[in-house]
């Protein structure tokens, strides 16, 4: 298997995963709309299908144009509050737009699919940390999204034969050290990236939520490197590639670091690496925001082989200052 199509591999993590993709020796093509992503993080000598996936006729082109192995899912919207005020807006490109890209790859004959999903499908866990069997009862219509297109991933397996591997990964956070790509959306909505936005002097720092049943009030979040999460990108494939091809797979791994930082241990750490003693406005809690999210990764570990190199909470947030910086 060498061919492969990345959804949304102009955005944060997609870009990420075709460069962990390219040094694996596969050849990308990427297709992304670029209402989040950015042509300049696509490498170059990959072709860019500047298409939506909300088009199946667009679609259908991309594919007559070119044969492929598989296709690595990132396209999509994830703004978990925005979720909760234009829930239309979401279904349709997570739920309509992955239906039309599953449809698509079955009419062309392709049937392997790497999912980026996201630990949003858990909402409130009953424990901690999370297993991938716990319940899922998302709290926010982002995360309903990402459910619905997990559940029509197994009915195309189940139906049609189609092998997949699905990636709940918790907060993608940092950027490539070797420069040129990080976290970039408009609007920022993540709290890494604002903090560090602050910390430069651009604008004021919000802290939604003060009030939760957590050590100090505010959210606790696993934070993932990026490049981790690419590298799980790589393995998930492969181990689609290793698989019997008379047998249909369909595999869900979380991807954390398995420790939890509270959105207040997270702006100390980015003032020790900043160096900045930026103002923190607060503010209510976001809708749909859960307390505690931490994932149990030893799945991920165990059947792909998966290792972080990435464990440190400053190490993470210096990469992406460096890339802050940059911009």
């Amino acid at each position: 298997m060498k061919n492969i199509l990345v959804t949304g591999g102009a955005g944060y993590i997609g870009s990420h995963a075709v460069r962990a993709l390219i040094r694996a020796g596969y050849q990308i093509s990427v297709l992304d709309n670029l209402s989040n992503g950015f042509a300049e993080f696509v490498p170059k000598g990959v072709k860019l299908f500047k298409i939506d996936i909300c088009d199946p006729k667009e679609l259908d082109a991309v594919f007559c144009e070119r044969e492929f192995d598989a296709v690595m899912h990132f396209a999509g919207r994830l703004e978990a509050d925005l979720s909760m005020m234009h829930p239309e807006e979401f279904f349709y490109v997570n739920c309509v737009g992955g239906f039309n890209l599953l449809e698509t790859m079955r009419r062309h004959g392709v049937s392997k699919i790497i999912f980026s999903s996201s630990a949003a499908v858990y909402g409130e866990p009953k424990s901690i940390p999370i297993k991938e069997e716990s319940d899922l009862k998302p709290i926010n219509n982002y995360g309903r999204t990402k459910m619905i297109f997990e559940q029509t991933l197994e009915m195309y397996r189940a139906s049609y034969g189609f092998s997949y591997v699905s990636l709940r990964y918790f907060n993608a956070a940092g950027a490539d050290p070797e420069g040129g790509i990080g976290e970039r959306h408009h609007p920022e909505t993540h709290l890494i990236p604002n903090i560090l936005k602050a910390a430069k002097g651009e604008c004021d720092f919000y802290l939604f939520g003060t009030d939760y049943e957590t050590k100090d009030g505010t959210c606790i979040r696993d934070y993932i490197h990026v490049c981790d999460l690419a590298d799980a990108h790589v393995l998930a494939l492969k181990y689609l590639e290793n698989s019997d091809v008379n047998i249909s797979r369909a595999e869900i791994f979380n991807l954390g670091n398995g420790s939890g930082y509270s959105n207040r241990e997270i702006i100390d750490a980015a003032r020790r690496v900043t160096k900045s003693n930026f103002k923190i406005i607060k503010k209510p809690r976001r809708k749909g925001d859960p307390s505690i999210l931490i994932a149990d990764s030893q799945k991920a570990e165990k059947i792909l082989g998966w290792k972080r190199n990435f464990t440190n909470i400053d190490q993470i947030i210096e990469t992406a200052w460096k890339f802050e910086l940059s911009k």
